[in-house]
């Protein structure tokens, strides 16, 4: 996707230089996110749509195929068999354009980086004390 090319201030910038069909699936998934995490952030991160919470919890993005999302290692590693089905790496998901994106999925896989992130951040300020 040739916008990937440019700097992005915002996730809704960044959504809208996007083909309008693409675009409904970015805003399909980032409700999704926001659902299942609501006090998140939004912000750009690698110039990517990022939601953080005690740190970044997802990142994803519009390429000329796929969608990618990328919910860290762990969040791959955890749901490794829901993903089976799917191009995947160590810390990313393809979801190819043209097939219906797993909301269920997504959700979870969410939630539980959302649980992740707030037990590694409740174990740094214990560290602290």
């Amino acid at each position: 996707m040739e916008s990937n090319k440019k700097g992005y201030s915002s996730v809704d910038e960044y959504i809208s230089a996007c083909a309008p069909e693409v675009q409904e699936e970015l805003q399909r998934m980032r409700a999704w996110i926001r659902a299942a995490a609501p006090e998140a952030e939004e912000k750009i991160s690698y110039q990517m749509p990022t939601f953080a919470q005690n740190g970044n919890l997802v990142h994803f993005a519009a390429f000329a195929k796929h969608i990618g999302f990328y919910p860290a290692a762990s969040g791959i590693e955890n749901f490794q068999a829901e993903l089976a089905g799917y191009k995947s790496s160590k810390g990313a998901v393809q979801f190819p354009l043209g097939q219906p994106l797993p909301e269920a999925l997504i959700r979870r896989i969410v939630e539980f980086r959302v649980a992740e992130n707030k037990e590694l951040g409740e174990k740094k300020l214990q560290s602290k004390k």
